[in-house]
């Protein structure tokens, strides 16, 4: 704690010297590496105590004037902006930036991780490019993205990092399935997995006929406008009209079909729906 504390004070008094100053006095690097050993230089002659103040850093060494200061791997692993100071008499500071090293990993985000099919800009997709210290690699870097489905090529797009960050967006395939997504920069490939998911019921129809206890009504395979089968669960409404009198009956998709038994005397007009689509109506006489 007492040394950040006097890092912070000779930092504060240090940073009010004109940078011409600063660039005579003390050599440092003009394009350090995140992770690369690197060199200082200090002009003058006798001993002083050097400091370094950086992201992730804060340390404390004597010196030489004259001869160069040697900072570690270790010491530079966070990119960003140091600053130097170096007391004797007086102090004097210099700073210079690390920039991150090579991309080594990358974040790779999808949304969503279900889709309905047929649906446009639905799905993006946002890749980070990471060096080894986990610094955010901010130059640009270009990113392929791919989505395959069933073996066929859905989208393929190249897009650059704009200060760490490339992302794209585009729709869903016709056919549900899972759709794999690549991310990838040079050899390094992330991938994500997109469930597309049957869209809204469409061209929904139905047949029936009397039973002993009344009316069973069910529907053809219930499918979207791509032919994909609609998933378990998914509720159709069957309404029943006798003269003044309607009874509705919600019956959940099993296996393609949506099944229900419907208790009616006389003449009946039955029609279903699932969602915003109608189906057919059935016209069944009375006994």
């Amino acid at each position: 704690m007492r040394l950040q504390r006097l890092l912070l004070l000779l930092s504060c008094a240090c940073l009010t010297a004109t940078a011409a100053a600063q660039s005579d006095e003390i050599r440092v690097p003009d394009d350090a590496v995140a992770g690369a050993a690197t060199l200082i230089s200090v002009n003058g002659s006798g001993s002083a105590t050097f400091y370094l103040i950086g992201p992730n850093t804060s340390l404390k060494r004597n010196v030489k004037f004259g001869k160069q200061i040697q900072l570690t791997a270790h010491d530079t692993q966070a990119a960003g902006r140091y600053l130097v100071i170096v007391c004797a008499d007086t102090c004097r500071s210099a700073g210079f930036l690390v920039h991150p090293a090579k991309v080594s990993s990358m974040t790779f985000l999808a949304h969503p991780s279900r889709a309905p099919v047929g649906q446009g800009d639905i799905i993006s997709g946002v890749a980070l490019p990471f060096d080894e210290f986990h610094n955010l690699v901010l130059a640009p870097e270009n990113v392929q993205f791919e989505l395959t489905s069933a073996g066929k090529t859905l989208m393929s797009r190249q897009e650059p990092t704009q200060n760490g960050v490339a992302w794209f967006r585009t729709s869903s395939g016709r056919s549900a399935g899972a759709v794999q997504m690549t991310a990838s920069v040079n050899d390094l490939v992330t991938r994500k997995v997109v469930q597309q998911v049957a869209s809204d019921p469409c061209n929904l129809r139905i047949k029936g006929q009397r039973t002993a206890k009344g009316i069973v009504v069910e529907t053809d395979p219930v499918r979207d406008c791509a032919g994909n089968p609609v998933p378990d669960g998914t509720i159709v409404t069957f309404t029943a009209k006798n003269g003044s009198q309607t009874s509705t009956v919600d019956a959940p998709v099993k296996k393609d079909v949506a099944r229900a038994e419907i208790i009616a005397n006389g003449d009946v007009v039955i029609s279903a729906a699932s969602g915003v689509v109608m189906g057919n109506e059935l016209r069944i006489g009375g006994q």
